[in-house]
């Protein structure tokens, strides 16, 4: 039945192929090959962008639990000859790694909180009021995406040598309640896009029980927009988490992971050497500085995994995708 069912295809195909023009055979012929040479072509690019993204994470892993003596031997290239870790136990030492990821974690969910309560209030204000300057005000808050915080670092760190909170979390938690944080613009117009989305009807409907522009905002916009709340969290806590360049400038000391990481060098050899400007050839530091690495960003992919959908339908409702 199959067989037979196979040949009166082939020959209506046959049939309906007599009928067309040159062009449309040309067309059809084009697109087998299209079909044929697409699929391999897809995989061939997902193979190498695969390879470029876990490339250094896989020789991150690599080089964190071999010994040091490994990096020397032409012989080792991915699997370690002597697994150990050592490496992830003096660099964890060195970095006191418990003091500073209470100090990593007090900025960073701290600021992130502050930061999409604030960006909120702003978006929702820009989505639903009508005011004078708004449409100013809403290009002041595009151009927070645009122009470096190079340019605003001096000015600000003036005003917080003025407020005398240099060196301490001030420096970071005042921009985040002001909307001022870091990447804030983004998080105000994402906050703004899914607002503008939202039915005008449950306002009014807050309004007509007696609801005022905050409250309806706590009682009726909150809990419907917990997707976009939830996608800017995210965003916050991995920018705060991997920002160095703006502590850097508030922090003359490592208070922080990323800040850590930056100066890992001098850290490691004052805790391995009793000398911060030992000089060591680059090679015999690679077991600690991927350990250091490794440590870091270990907290943001198991977070990732757990969170991954909550992460891709927040940006998919919030209309950053467009």
């Amino acid at each position: 039945m199959k067989r037979e069912e196979k040949k009166k295809r082939r020959e209506k195909e046959k049939e309906r192929r007599k009928l067309m023009t040159k062009a449309q055979l040309s067309y059809l012929r084009r697109k087998k090959v299209s079909d044929a040479v697409w699929p391999v072509f897809r995989t061939l690019i997902l193979a190498g962008l695969c390879f470029v993204i876990l490339y250094p994470l896989l020789f991150m892993i690599s080089c964190a639990f071999r010994e040091r003596n490994d990096m020397n031997d032409p012989t080792v290239m991915w699997i370690p000859r002597h697994f150990t870790l050592d490496a992830i136990k003096e660099t964890a030492r060195a970095m006191d790694l418990g003091n500073m990821l209470v100090n990593t974690l007090f900025i960073n969910i701290g600021c992130s909180f502050c930061q999409i309560i604030s960006t909120a209030l702003t978006g929702y204000g820009f989505a639903r009021f009508q005011f004078k300057g708004k449409k100013i005000l809403f290009a002041v808050a595009i151009l927070m995406i645009l122009v470096p915080p190079q340019v605003i670092l001096l000015p600000q760190y003036d005003l917080f040598k003025a407020l005398g909170v240099i060196n301490t979390a001030w420096t970071m938690y005042l921009p985040a309640m002001t909307a001022n944080g870091i990447r804030a613009g983004i998080m105000i117009f994402i906050f703004r896009q899914f607002f503008r989305g939202l039915p005008r009807e449950l306002e009014d409907a807050a309004c007509l029980d007696g609801c005022g522009p905050f409250r309806t905002f706590l009682v009726i916009m909150m809990p419907n927009a917990l997707s976009s709340f939830l996608t800017v969290f995210l965003f916050a806590v991995v920018w705060y988490w991997n920002d160095y360049y703006v502590c850097n400038a508030f922090f003359s000391s490592n208070r922080t992971l990323a800040l850590t990481i930056k100066n890992i060098q001098p850290v490691l050899n004052a805790a391995l050497f009793n000398d911060a400007s030992l000089r060591v050839s680059a090679r015999e530091y690679v077991v600690w500085t991927q350990a250091a690495c490794l440590m870091s960003i270990s907290p943001m992919l198991i977070m990732y995994v757990f969170l991954q959908k909550h992460f891709t339908e927040g940006i998919e409702r919030s209309g950053l995708t467009g």
